[in-house]
Order: C-alpha cells, then structure tokens, then sequence
C-alpha cells in the first residue's frame, strides 16, 4: 500500500537540499543494482562522500521526525539512503528491489521527490499490483513510502533533470498486510474525537505491535 508523505520537507528545505543535491558528483547508477535490475537501470547516482552524506541525513532526520512515516514504517533500521539523477532519456525498468540492501532486510521503499515536476518530462514512478498501475510524480519535498516487495519501474526522462532521494527501510513489522492493519488503526485514532474510543483504539494498536513486532 503506498502512502505519499505530502510534504515531506518543507519548501525552504527543499529548495537547501535540491542545490545541494544538484552540485554532488555522479557516477553510473548500475553499479548498485543487483544482477536482474543492473539491465533495466539507466541513471546516476551520487558518489559517496561528506556531502552527499550530509544530503542523506538530512532526509533521514525528516523521515524519522514525520508521524506518518512512523506510522507506516516503524522503522528498525535505514538500509540504505541515495541520490539518483535521471535525465537524457534514462530510465530504470521495471524490477522489485533487492532484499537484503547492505546486510539489511528491505521491508519498505521510498522516493522522495527533489526535482519540480513541472521542469521535467516523464520519469514517474510507476508501482504495480495485481489490478492497476499507479504512477507518482510528486511536487518538490513530497515522499511515496511503498513496500519494497512490489513491482515497480520509472518511466524515461525526455527533457530536464528527475533529482530524488531513495531509500529502504527494515520494519519492526515485516508482514506489509500487519503494517497495514497498524496504519488504520492509528488514522482511526487521529480521527476520533471520542476519548474512550481512542484509548480502546490505542490499546489495540499498542498490542498488535507487541504481537508483530520482531
């Protein structure tokens, strides 16, 4: 189930970061990808370094501070966090993204968005399940958060210069169907405005996660 993160960052960090992130140095983006996604995977990524880390945790400060987030996530560990660039007619095609990402198991993928959609032709993220195709392509400092066992591609960029941050999380709830269960249970808790329902609610909630959680 994706969940946009809408904004994310606010626009005078977006606007920090896309400079910041727009004047790292990049490098072939194949050279992460795992054996079946290297042939679909036509971008560049930020070379490791202090400022590209900089970059990276600034997002995973923001990530980690966001209530939804927290709430579709209950993220255990970041896996890994990056900057890629897409731009001349590159593209990654469609693939599930790896397992296990530095050691780490990838439960959840997100994409966060740097780039004005409006200075750049295609390159939506296009997430696949069983009935339909969805496609997000949001405004500067908004996030998708989706899980990373799913199906997913992003179209060609014909004109500008698609920047993004992606990244993969290990859950403290691995089942996506239990992440699931968990989420709508807290969005009927911030909606009630009845007390006793919210504690009967949290209550729920809270012990679920002592259930699921591993």
């Amino acid at each position: 189930m994706p969940v946009t993160l809408d904004p994310l960052l606010t626009k005078s960090e977006t606007t920090v970061l896309h400079a910041a992130a727009s004047a790292l140095d990049f490098e072939d983006g194949a050279r992460t990808a795992g054996a079946v996604a290297r042939a679909v995977k036509v971008n560049q990524q930020a070379t490791p370094g202090p400022a590209t880390q900089a970059v990276l945790d600034k997002v995973q400060t923001a990530l980690l501070a966001n209530p939804v987030f927290q709430a579709i996530a209950y993220p255990r560990h970041f896996a890994a966090l990056m900057v890629t660039r897409t731009e001349g007619g590159g593209h990654y095609g469609p693939h599930v993204d790896n397992a296990l990402i530095a050691g780490v198991r990838a439960d959840l993928s997100v994409t966060l968005f740097l780039s004005d959609p409006a200075r750049y032709d295609g390159g939506a993220l296009v997430i696949s399940d069983r009935i339909e195709d969805r496609a997000f392509k949001l405004p500067q400092g908004a996030a998708v958060v989706y899980p990373s066992n799913t199906l997913h591609h992003v179209e060609p960029v014909t004109k500008g210069s698609r920047l993004v941050v992606v990244g993969w999380v290990q859950s403290w709830v691995q089942d996506p169907a239990q992440r699931e269960i968990l989420f709508d249970l807290w969005q009927a808790i911030q909606s009630t405005q009845d007390p006793d329902q919210a504690r009967l609610l949290s209550k729920s909630r809270s012990n679920l996660i002592r259930m699921w959680a591993h």
